[in-house]
């Protein structure tokens, strides 16, 4: 199967803090990720780097082939990126985000963008600030899926709405993704919802890959080396996330 990303030995330093150290990664195509790991661990970091808004401090990433930092332009024309802070024009309508986006992206396709707006109740003339939390995700998720991404990167893209707004916005990736067959790596602190939709799991720790793969091969993994490293590093929040995601797979996998 084709990479979607690799990363050997890649590292970024801010000063003298790593925040990621000596990093190896390979993701799949078609694959859909959950990209596990406590607050600081380097998850952000590692999405930054991934849309070449960071330059590595050492080693190799690719995103489809290519350099992100060395090819911006062409990289990101195949990434759509949704962030937790959603940074979209609040002084903007629905309608004139989706121009821009139209603007900014040559592979824009407004009918879908417009379409899964609209099915949602949110109405194009409406000013984006006056959306509510879930309402404004769903316009950036829009900006994101309107571009046909091959790669979604999804960065806590939940974190500030309330269990219902999860649920539809989760459906919504989760149905245009398997339509239009794309990669997805999610960053989430909700167990369920990372249990519902993975394939595969990366776990960030202090800046370091403990595991990575399809879900068993990387609770395994992951639990051995934990065998070790417990009490003093292993997170509640990889106790949990791979606790759970371990229950929810068939006997045998």
């Amino acid at each position: 199967m084709r990479e979607a990303i690799r990363a050997e030995h890649l590292s970024k330093r801010y000063g003298r803090l790593f925040a990621l150290d000596d990093c190896d990664l390979s993701i799949p195509e078609g694959s859909f990720t959950a990209l596990v790991g406590a607050n600081g661990a380097g998850k952000s970091t590692l999405l930054l780097l991934l849309v070449g808004l960071l330059r590595p401090t050492a080693g190799e990433l690719l995103v489809f082939g290519r350099a992100p930092h060395k090819e911006r332009t062409k990289t990101m024309a195949a990434i759509g990126f949704v962030s937790q802070d959603k940074p979209l024009y609040k002084s903007l309508s629905v309608r004139d985000t989706l121009e821009m986006g139209r603007r900014l992206n040559s592979t824009w396709d407004n009918k879908l963008a417009t379409e899964r707006l609209e099915r949602l109740g949110i109405r194009l003339d409406q000013q984006v600030g006056r959306l509510s939390g879930g309402q404004q995700a769903q316009v950036a998720l829009s900006l994101a899926l309107g571009k046909r991404p091959a790669l979604l990167l999804l960065d806590e893209p939940m974190a500030s709405l309330d269990p219902l707004s999860r649920q539809i916005f989760l459906d919504e990736v989760l149905d245009v993704t398997k339509e239009q067959q794309m990669t997805v790596m999610m960053s989430s602190h909700v167990i369920a919802e990372l249990a519902r939709v993975c394939d595969h799991v990366v776990v960030i720790r202090a800046g370091q890959i403990v595991a990575c793969g399809p879900v068993g091969a990387a609770i395994a993994a992951w639990a051995s080396q934990a065998s070790r490293d417990r009490p003093q590093r292993v997170s509640d929040l990889e106790e949990a996330v791979l606790g759970y995601l371990s229950m929810q797979l068939p006997d045998g996998k």
